[in-house]
Parts: structure tokens; sequence; C-alpha cells
């Protein structure tokens, strides 16, 4: 699975990160880093954080823009 963020609209609430933390970042208090490709393992882990941005900002598979 492919994930994207919309950095522009990402607005550093940090739910992906508490959710996610293998696949996302912070850095800083504001910055997201990201893992695009997500680990099998990961792969729930990173729908329930799509699913929780308040945003958003975050874009898997087809929608990310990737097959």
């Amino acid at each position: 699975m492919q994930v994207v963020v919309d950095l522009n609209r990402c607005q550093g609430y940090a739910q992906c990160v508490f959710l996610a933390p293998r696949v996302f970042e912070l850095h800083g208090e504001e910055s997201l880093l990201y893992t695009p490709s997500v680990p099998d393992d990961q792969r729930e882990r990173v729908v329930q954080a799509a699913t929780a941005c308040p945003v958003q900002a975050i874009l898997l598979g087809e929608a990310a823009g990737v097959a």
C-alpha cells in the first residue's frame, strides 16, 4: 500500500503519529515525516490514521495517485 500526505492540508494534529508511529513521525512541532510505502504489518494502523485525520490529508492506494 502506498500513502501520500498532502502537507499543505496537514495541520499537525498528529493523530496519525499516535495511531501509526512506525509510518508517521513529527519532526519538530509541526513537520510531518512519513514512509510512502506502508509495510504490510502496518496497513490497518495506516487506514485508521487516514480515517482519524481531522483534515483528511492522508491519501491511500489509488486515491494517492499510485496503483
